[in-house]
């Protein structure tokens, strides 16, 4: 059995369960791809997700320990399963791996072809594994969900993490007003993203400073995600990849409230790849960390604040 490094927990827990080691090498069943990772990227509380341990996405399925964390990556195909055409080996590839099945924290990783693209040809593998998740979020969020259109107002609560950096440059590059929350050394940085209006959410009440706001999008949850439907005007939307909204308090007024978990799309990382191209999206990243300091990059996303993503560099 050919064999890889990797980074994996044995038993259910948080970073404290990570270890870097000797695993089998995947292969790729029909379908799949097998792809050499050169770059993978982390996701705050995925370690508490069901669909990490599991089977099933919402953990009734049977336990699949060791399992391999990071779900987004960056890298070049190395073989194909039954009834691959496309994408062909040697060809530089990005993708967000579905939850239920191993990530990217290792040096292969196989995946169904249908989920993956070819990588922005502008960046490098650090910057693209810095985009899947996060990036095709922010896809969802507004386009998807909100339909956002060209001279709309967007509050992002919570604009200068992993997923918001991308919401703030993406709604900006459609053409939206963009208002966003973020702590007070972050609001010349969410500005340089493409935000008109940057609030320090620690020290300025956002009920104070918009209004007639057509989409909220909710980062953060909690009071922050309760307190947003008073800026929204009547018929706006709050999307939220938090916690289900109160879906009373959309009513009460005249507003949506829509909760997603972000999906796989091959079509929309195609489109986010040429917006990283033509120069309209940029990835943010926070650090790169080697493969054998996984465990200290998850440490890292459970006590501080963040720009952008943590990468983890597997191979050049």
């Amino acid at each position: 059995m050919s064999t890889m490094y990797a980074v994996r927990a044995h038993t259910r827990g948080g970073p404290e369960q990570l270890v870097y080691e000797q695993a089998p090498r995947p292969e790729p069943g029909p379908g799949d791809v097998l792809v050499a990772v050169k770059a993978a990227s982390m996701t705050p509380h995925e370690l508490t997700w069901p669909a990490t341990w599991t089977h099933s996405s919402d953990g009734t399925g049977p336990d699949r320990t060791p399992i391999i964390p990071s779900h987004e990556f960056s890298g070049v195909v190395a073989a194909s399963g039954a009834g691959v055409e496309s994408p062909t080996e040697g060809e530089a590839v990005y993708g967000l791996i579905p939850f239920t099945r191993d990530g990217a924290a290792a040096e292969y990783v196989a995946l169904p072809a249908a989920v993956v693209a070819g990588k922005p040809a502008t960046v490098d593998h650090d910057h693209a594994a810095a985009l899947p998740l996060a990036a095709l979020s922010a896809w969802q969020a507004l386009v998807d969900h909100a339909d956002l259109q060209a001279g709309q107002h967007v509050l992002v609560q919570g604009g200068a993490g992993g997923v918001g950096s991308y919401v703030v440059q993406l709604a900006a590059g459609l053409g939206a007003r963009v208002s966003a929350t973020a702590a007070a050394a972050d609001l010349e940085f969410v500005k340089g993203l493409g935000a008109e209006q940057a609030i320090d959410y620690a020290h300025d009440r956002f009920e104070d400073h918009v209004s007639d706001v057509d989409v909220v999008v909710d980062l953060v949850g909690g009071a922050t995600q309760s307190r947003s439907w008073s800026v929204l005007k009547p018929g706006g939307i709050l999307v939220t990849l938090s916690a289900p909204p109160d879906q009373q308090e959309a009513a009460r007024h005249d507003a949506r409230g829509v909760y997603f978990i972000v999906e796989p799309d091959q079509n929309a990382l195609r489109s986010i790849a040429e917006l990283v191209d033509n120069g309209r999206l940029r990835p943010v990243l926070d650090r790169v960390l080697p493969l054998t300091e996984t465990r200290s990059g998850y440490e890292a996303l459970e006590t501080g604040k963040r720009r952008g993503k943590i990468v983890i560099h597997v191979a050049d």
